[in-house]
């Protein structure tokens, strides 16, 4: 049997290596053809508004915007860069880098222009690209011009920090847009403009004197010029998400996305640099993070889509807002769940013993089903009502009713596998789902990711890569204890491989989930849960050869997604890059750190240490009164075992391997524990005899005929 795991897995590699990358799942946007950069323009400008929202446009407040909006694709821009929030200074050195990048120090103080004939030099540059040493490379977007023997205007002083080239010089400059010479806009390719900041005690003047700068340049620039404005950073001391627009063929009356976020209405800030050098008909150069921007899907009248774009926003607000709150009270009644059902499961007299293991088990599926739940809940546009906090929560409340519901109704309610392996099921079913179909759910999910992070656009999160493995493995393993005593174990070991591995495909595969670090985590727990499941032990020596097939999984899906053109390739091709060039220390540096930072979260840390303990002490522990239940589960479903043992080595190697530590393992465990206690409560009720002697023997009997 172990040989047919092996094979199973070597079957999977073949697969993996021979799938075509473009072949399968479309993205979960369908740009519109011609897109703005199959034409590039001769000219292209970029007005930068740092703090511009879609909330202050208005046919009557910003009219010059308003107009240019009508005949141009609209969309929200992500900006964040490298810290929590973007400051203008930040904005503007990530567009002259095409990647992530930050101004340091001169988030508070301004660089030095100085004035050299028509141009000028910024004196700040080689400390800024000290500072971005391992991020991104600052005068990228000025020198890829003028390898072309192209030259760019600037006009303000954030436009000189992101028109500038690496050695600081910027080719025509100018404080106002009128005070460039008109020759110069005709003879650079790439004009950028700082129209401003938006932001202050006097957000409303701003924005007007915004849209003026707008119309001064829209006035001197010759037809056909692209025109891009966006709000290139935040202001302030809260994120948001900006505006976007952008002219060009096929843009009027659509939204506006790109390939860096796989999303029909948004985009990040290096693709701003991608889209100017790819309008002025520039090759994108190796460094460039960014895609361009693609018109995208039809979008209303201009007036509802500007609602649309802002209640988005609402929701991202909504998000961070909720988030800390949403964790605190989860973590807190992880733990009551535990506490309370320590003492339910040690004391009570016969009379209520029954009744208090009934109750335990119903909160512990509750409890399982809240992960699912704040999935579930994005199906309906929570965000778009006047109160979207509260349907938010109500949603989520409702959405875990209806799950438990659903576990507790069915014919499998009698299994002891029975409502945990349907809740299990349905939280990977619905994962899956979303990954198939656009990643629709875990955006703005309490457990899924967020733009104004920016960890994630697309794709499986870390967090949701721990619900999806979990339920996963755990699924499998009630499927395989329904299946070995009715077709045998090949058939139960086919089972979990079919799922286990369907999911592991789904959650790495680049076209789906894009998950780096989640495939060489989840082949060492699929595979011990199969190995178990055959009724073959797990050795060390065996768990380090399934993580090193696990890494050489990742590393094909790595190399495949490197053969792509770079303007193409995800997170993974371009890592797999920088491990050829050597250049790949920087990368897995911040990436450790990162993790190592998340073992001091005091939020997720009890659930870690609570669980395990729990587990460990009170559903393991024999010889007292409620204590042990998990033992007389495995005896009675012995697949509970492979299943919770797979699913505890995908969280161990999940936390050593991904940026987010930590939380791997505290929502592995926030999916299992409850699941395990449910389980762990029925074998104890089977074991308590209720008062009525008649009614014991037919509990017996259709347990006994009907046990899992």
């Amino acid at each position: 049997m172990p040989k047919r795991v092996a094979a199973a897995l070597a079957l999977a590699v073949a697969a993996l290596i021979s799938h075509s990358p473009g072949a399968g799942a479309a993205p979960s946007h369908t740009p519109h053809t011609p897109p703005a950069h199959t034409s590039p323009a001769r000219h292209v400008v970029l007005i930068g508004v740092p703090g511009l929202r879609w909330s202050d446009v208005g046919p009557s407040v910003t009219p010059n915007l308003w107009r240019l909006a009508g005949s141009a694709a609209t969309g929200l821009l992500s900006v964040r860069a490298v810290g929590t929030l973007t400051c203008p200074a930040d904005g503007w050195v990530t567009v002259s880098a095409g990647a992530r990048s930050a101004a340091g120090p001169y988030c508070h103080r301004p660089v030095h222009i100085t004035r050299s004939a028509a141009g000028a030099v910024v004196g700040e540059t080689a400390w800024i690209r000290h500072i971005n040493a391992g991020f991104g490379p600052v005068g990228l977007l000025a020198d890829a011009v003028h390898r072309t023997g192209g030259c760019v205007n600037a006009v303000g002083p954030g436009a000189a920090l992101a028109a500038a080239d690496g050695r600081g010089r910027v080719d025509t400059y100018a404080p106002a847009p009128a005070a460039l010479p008109p020759g110069a806009w005709a003879r650079c390719a790439v004009s950028i403009v700082d129209a401003g900041t938006v932001g202050g005690g006097d957000r409303a003047s701003a924005v007007r004197r915004a849209d003026a700068t707008v119309g001064s340049v829209l006035t001197r620039l010759a037809a056909g010029t692209g025109v891009v404005v966006a709000g290139v950073a935040d202001e302030g001391r809260t994120p948001h998400l900006r505006l976007v627009l952008a002219t060009g063929p096929g843009a009027a009356g659509r939204y506006l996305g790109s390939d860096s976020t796989r999303r029909a209405n948004m985009v990040i800030l290096p693709d701003l640099t991608s889209t100017l050098l790819a309008s002025a008909g520039i090759p994108a150069p190796a460094g460039l993070i960014g895609t361009p921007l693609l018109p995208d899907t039809v979008r209303p009248a201009l007036a509802d889509s500007v609602a649309d774009l802002s209640s988005e926003d609402l929701a991202a607000q909504t998000h961070r807002r909720l988030l800390p709150r949403f964790f605190a009270g989860f973590v807190i009644s992880q733990v009551l769940l535990y506490a309370a059902a320590a003492l339910a499961l040690r004391h009570g007299s016969l009379r209520r013993r029954r009744r208090i293991l009934s109750a335990t088990r119903l909160t512990a599926l509750v409890a399982a089903a809240v992960p699912v739940s704040t999935y579930l809940v994005n199906l309906v546009p929570w965000w778009h009502t006047s109160r979207p906090t509260f349907w938010l929560v109500a949603g989520i409340v409702a959405a875990d009713v209806l799950v438990t519901a659903l576990a507790m109704c069915g014919p499998w309610r009698r299994h002891l596998l029975g409502p945990g392996t349907v809740i299990a099921a349905l939280t990977a079913a619905v994962l899956a789902g979303d990954l198939l179909t656009g990643n629709h759910l875990q955006l703005n999910s309490m457990m899924g990711y967020s733009p104004l992070v920016g960890g994630r656009y697309y794709g499986m999160g870390n967090i949701a890569f721990a619900v999806l493995a979990t339920s996963t493995l755990l699924a499998a393993a009630g499927v395989a204890q329904w299946l070995e005593p009715r077709a045998g174990r090949r058939a139960a070991v086919a089972a979990v491989l079919a799922m286990t591995l369907t999911a592991a495909l789904l959650d790495s595969w680049t076209a789906w989930g894009s998950d780096f670090g989640g495939l060489v985590a989840f082949v060492p727990g699929l595979a011990t849960t199969a190995l178990l499941v055959a009724g073959r032990r797990v050795s060390f020596l065996r768990l380090q050869l399934l993580r090193a097939t696990g890494m050489a999984l990742v590393l094909g899906v790595a190399w495949i997604d490197y053969l792509r053109p770079p303007s193409r390739q995800t997170h993974m091709g371009r890592f797999f890059g920088q491990l050829v060039d050597g250049d790949s220390l920087p990368w897995l540096e911040r990436k450790f750190t990162a993790m190592a930072h998340t073992f001091g979260n005091l939020t997720l840390l009890p659930v870690v240490v609570v669980g395990f303990l729990f587990v460990l002490l009170v559903l393991h522990r024999p010889g007292r009164a409620g204590a042990g239940g998990l033992r007389r589960a495995y005896e009675r479903a012995p697949m509970l075992r492979a299943g919770l043992s797979g699913a505890f080595v995908t969280a161990v190697v999940g936390g050593a391997v991904n940026d987010s530590g930590i939380a791997v393992p505290a929502l592995a465990l926030a999916v299992a524990v409850p699941l395990a206690l449910a389980a762990a409560v029925v074998a104890l009720q089977d074991a308590t005899p209720p008062r009525p002697k008649v009614k014991a023997f037919h509990i017996r009997r259709v347990y006994g005929t009907l046990r899992l």
